[in-house]
């Protein structure tokens, strides 16, 4: 089993699953007093104002000593990632997903965003190499089943439901997002979280008024905003760094957990507990549960390469600072060079373990 230290982003990637998992249900009690798309834009716009605060906090406090090392800038090769990311995750995704949970129960709508996991490690795989091992496999292969289950409609015209089908089109769409976000995390997350939603929001907010959509008052207008800054913009955050130590499958996985609360959320406002829900529920949990007991260990070689991002020395980190006066021990940040380098350990794929298999 991979050691806590190296699993512990699991934990961030958890608590943003969290912060994410309480929007499905509460902001399907907006819709109705919104359309989805202006909707849609209320909750990026939010978080990214929310995150526009914190960037300015953050601002004023790093000249003060023990400040942290300043944050990683956007270079400007990451910038097509970025609007790729903005695109798929900030735009297409959130239409899609309020217009299929404005025509179906929360609760199944909020399971059913575990197929991003599944989504999520098929493009890493298929299109970014990303190692994908047996146990991620099975477990995206569980989370496929519950979401089968919960978007069947014994007696339906079709199979599955329109609303259904929009809200796995919504995952693909994180999915391309997460994969594209990998390409720019050892960036600062906070800045590429509020990028996306001060761009994203405003997107949609356009789209939603130009189709007929308006604002809502005063108190739900705040809400919104209010949401998006906690379930769209602190949850990125958390997302953006786990993902720069998990890699897109691991991180996707772990994010799978969101619809538990907010399944959880919508039953405690009133809809019904049914057996597919519980069914779908026990595979999710053994889902999460094959994630964070995956052993991932081997010989493998680091090519040279020289980045920037937030670390401190370790195993992988054994550069010197030539006088900058930078404390090894605590976490910083700046241009460095890794050499070449052989070793086994237990290991994600994170910024240095992006090797093929």
């Amino acid at each position: 089993m991979i050691d806590f230290p190296t699993q512990r982003y699991a934990l961030i990637a958890l608590a943003s699953a969290a912060l994410f998992g309480l929007s499905t249900p509460l902001a399907k009690l907006l819709l109705d007093q919104v359309s989805p798309a202006v909707l849609a834009g209320l909750l990026y716009l939010g978080s990214g104002l929310g995150l526009g605060v914190a960037w300015m906090f953050r601002a004023i406090l790093s000249g003060r000593r023990g400040w942290p090392a300043k944050a990683v800038s956007l270079a400007r090769r990451d910038l097509p990632w970025l609007a790729g990311s903005v695109a798929s995750g900030g735009i297409f995704a959130p239409l899609l997903l309020l217009w299929g949970v404005s025509g179906m129960p929360a609760a199944d709508a909020s399971l059913l965003l575990n197929t991003e996991a599944v989504l999520t490690a098929l493009v890493a795989a298929m299109f970014f190499g990303e190692a994908v091992g047996t146990r991620v496999w099975i477990a995206s292969a569980l989370l496929l089943a519950a979401g089968a289950l919960l978007s069947y409609q014994p007696g339906a015209g079709a199979p599955v439901s329109l609303h259904a089908i929009a809200v796995v089109a919504a995952c693909l769409c994180w999915a391309l997002d997460n994969s594209f976000t990998r390409n720019i995390a050892a960036g600062d997350a906070l800045t590429i979280a509020m990028a996306k939603g001060l761009v994203a929001g405003a997107v949609n907010l356009v789209l939603g008024l130009a189709a007929g959509g308006s604002l809502p008052g005063p108190t739900p207008l705040a809400a919104a905003l209010a949401l998006g800054a906690a379930s769209y913009g602190a949850s990125l955050v958390l997302y953006i760094i786990a993902l720069r130590h998990l890699g897109s499958a691991r991180t996707g996985a772990h994010f799978a957990t969101a619809p538990f609360i907010g399944a959880a959320v919508a039953i405690a406002l009133g809809e019904p507990l049914t057996g597919l829900f519980l069914a779908a529920l026990a595979m999710m949990v053994a889902a999460t549960w094959l994630v964070l007991t995956e052993h991932h260990a081997h010989l493998h070689v680091h090519a040279r390469l020289a980045h920037a991002h937030r670390h401190r020395h370790d195993a992988h980190h054994r550069h010197g600072h030539e006088g900058r006066g930078m404390a090894e021990d605590q976490d910083h940040s700046h241009w460095h060079v890794h050499e070449p380098l052989s070793h086994s350990h237990p290991h994600l794929p994170d910024l240095h373990h992006r090797h093929r298999h």
